[in-house]
């Protein structure tokens, strides 16, 4: 069993930053796969990013490639989100997630943390 926090969400104007952070219990984390999502109203889960056990390498999405940024902390369970050059339709229910398998799905992941609220303003 698997529990994460994320923290870190917030009201940002357009072209600003914001680090999103998720914290998990328990001894396995290194042995998880973590993976950023957002949900905006009326739309589906999408992954935004993920990165793989040791953190050797990430996957970001083609709509945050060269602007987001995944990395992991093994030792202190957490995974983070750097969102910079952040544009309103960023805004939306940013969720991270646990997996054992390397996947951009979210029916992969079998553990999800509560949501953070991220509001980018024009």
């Amino acid at each position: 069993q698997v529990q994460l926090v994320e923290s870190g969400g917030g009201l940002v104007q357009a072209g600003g930053s914001l680090r999103l952070s998720c914290a998990a219990s328990g001894r396995t984390f290194s042995t998880y796969v973590m993976g950023w999502f957002r949900q905006a109203p009326g739309k589906e889960r999408e992954c935004v990013a993920a990165i793989t056990w040791s953190g050797g390498k990430t996957y970001p999405a083609d709509s945050v490639k060269g602007r987001f940024t995944i990395s992991r902390d093994n030792a202190k369970n957490t995974v983070y989100l750097q969102m910079n050059s952040l544009k309103p339709e960023d805004t939306a229910v940013y969720y991270c997630a646990a997996a054992r398998s390397l996947s951009l799905r979210a029916g992969t992941y079998d553990y999800w943390g509560q949501g953070t609220q991220v509001t980018v303003s024009s």
